[in-house]
Order: structure tokens, then sequence, then C-alpha cells
């Protein structure tokens, strides 16, 4: 297992239909994830074509009027939520209600108080929620045959295995930092959201690298507002074995303007980008001032490591 999920495993989309849903499963399809359903209750009974989606076959994914019906028939242990704002919360809810283990949400601008209650309901029923407001999880091949996983809309055909792990706040700055490593490679890239409250934190996704024998160093992009930064940086500095480089977004962002997420903000002179960087340079961290800089840093831990 890598990063929450097993290769190979069997992933429904919530809201496959739509057109978001329609894009992104083909390219899930064609990155080789084991997508086995979707979710419409208006929609259901549907089989809906993906031309050349399946290792240049065609697919054929089967529509289910809801989540418990989609486990029963296909024995789905994950799912991508491409539904919009408003239905997100009971759309999340359902998943886990039916006893779906990890749950992906890619919708952007849900109620704060939304993502609150399915955050804590899936953490009181063990159930791993990533985002909202994120570009997802990508999970490299683990082993020869293997296919990992795409689940979301992370591009996947710019990077292939390799020994960094990396997990962000930023969809666009993900990609970036995967292109400025691809020739080193990752074990899994994970976008934790933007948003205020998020079902993984950068600290979890921290901790998961750290048990993951495979991923010899970790990049994290952070960016202003909260203090996911600092709480990630005081878990390191006790826990962490392994070096991790970071890059944190919105030195130059003034206070009080939110800056493309919904939690980018700085409020009461907290949450700048300079206490994050001195927060984990006080712990060893190092920090890159540009995406370029950062990959450079990173090249230089991993020859001083001999990793």
């Amino acid at each position: 297992m890598t990063l929450f999920i097993e290769d190979g495993a069997p992933v429904i989309v919530q809201g496959m239909t739509g057109h978001q849903g329609m894009t992104h499963t083909a390219r899930m399809l064609k990155a080789g994830t084991n997508i086995v359903g979707g979710v419409n209750a208006r929609k259901a009974g549907l089989d809906v074509e993906f031309p050349g989606a399946h290792n240049g076959e065609d697919a054929t994914i089967h529509v289910y009027a809801s989540c418990a019906e989609a486990v029963s028939a296909t024995g789905a242990t994950a799912s991508v939520v491409f539904v919009p704002p408003r239905f997100a919360k009971d759309a999340v809810v359902e998943a886990i209600e039916a006893g779906i283990k990890l749950i992906v949400v890619i919708t952007e601008g849900i109620p704060v108080a939304d993502s609150a209650y399915f955050v804590e309901l899936a953490l009181r029923k063990g159930v791993r929620v990533v985002g909202p407001n994120c570009p997802g999880l990508l999970t490299l091949p683990s082993s020869e045959g293997a296919k990992g996983c795409n689940l979301g809309i992370i591009p996947d055909g710019i990077v292939s295995r390799g020994p960094l792990g990396l997990v962000s706040k930023s969809g666009t700055l993900t990609y970036q930092l995967m292109g400025e490593l691809s020739d080193i490679g990752f074990t899994a890239c994970l976008g934790a959201g933007g948003d205020p409250i998020v079902g993984t934190t950068l600290l979890e996704a921290l901790e998961a690298f750290e048990s993951d024998d495979a991923t010899k160093a970790v990049v994290m992009i952070g960016e202003i507002g909260g203090s996911a930064e600092q709480d990630a940086a005081k878990w390191a500095a006790e826990h962490m074995t392994k070096p991790v480089v970071a890059y944190i977004a919105g030195f130059t962002a003034p206070e009080g303007k939110q800056m493309g997420h919904a939690g980018a903000i700085v409020s009461g002179g907290k949450g700048t980008a300079q206490d994050k960087k001195d927060a984990l340079e006080a712990v060893g961290i190092r920090v890159g001032r540009t995406p370029g800089q950062t990959a450079e840093i990173m090249r230089e831990v991993l020859a001083a490591n001999s990793l």
C-alpha cells in the first residue's frame, strides 16, 4: 500500500456523468485506475462508454443509483467526488455510510460548515478523506506490472516512480514541483486542498510518508493562512526521520486579502509566509522561495544523504 490506497483498488466516481466527471474519469481510466462504477441517482442504470480509455480499448462504466448499490455490486473501496458544492456534503456522507474507506473530494466551493460535518463524521467512522478543493491523490506503481492509482485531476504522465513523496495545499504548484523533479520521481503526490478544513492535513501526509518504506524524502508545499505548516513542523521535529524540503506560496500577499484558496488569507498578522518559513527552518526543514529553488534544494538534500 502507498499512501492510503492499494494498487488496483476498485474505485467509483460520484458525479461521473457531469462534464468534469466524464473528462477526468476518462483520464483516470487511461492512467490505469480501476474505476468500477459511477454514481448518479438520476442516471442510474446507464452504461457510459469511454472510447480507448482502457489500454487503448473502450471501457464501459455502469452508473449506479447510490454508493451503497455501487459498493454491493463492485466491492469499491474508494470514491472520487465531482459533485457540485451544494450536493457535496450529502455525497460524502453517502459514501461514508456505504463503507467507502477513501474519499477524494475534488469539489471547490463547499461551505465550511458542510466540510466540517463530513470531515468529523469521517474521523468518527475511520474513513480517510482527501480534500475538499484539491487536485486529488496520485500513487505511482509500486511493483512491476502494477498500475498505481490516479484519483482526481493530477496529471499522471509527467512523473514516474521514484523515492520522493509530495504533499501540497496548491493544485498548480503540485504539478510544477512534479515537473521540476520528474527525473527523480515519486511514490505518491497528494493534494491536501486549500480550504480551512480538510480531511487530510499536511501533518497527516508527513506521517503517512514517514511510515512508507519506499519514500525516502518529502516535498511539502504550503501557502499563507492557517497554521497547518507550523503544526507539520512541530510534528516533524519530534517524529520525522526522513528529509523534508518545503515551499511556501504567498510571500508578497497583502494582509486581509484572500489569495486563490478559501484558506489562503492572512488575518490579524497570523499565517504569513514568513511565519511559516521561520517555523519550518527552526526545525531544520529548508524552505525554497521559488518552486525552482525548492527543487534544487531537494537535489542537494538527496545528494547529501546519499538517497
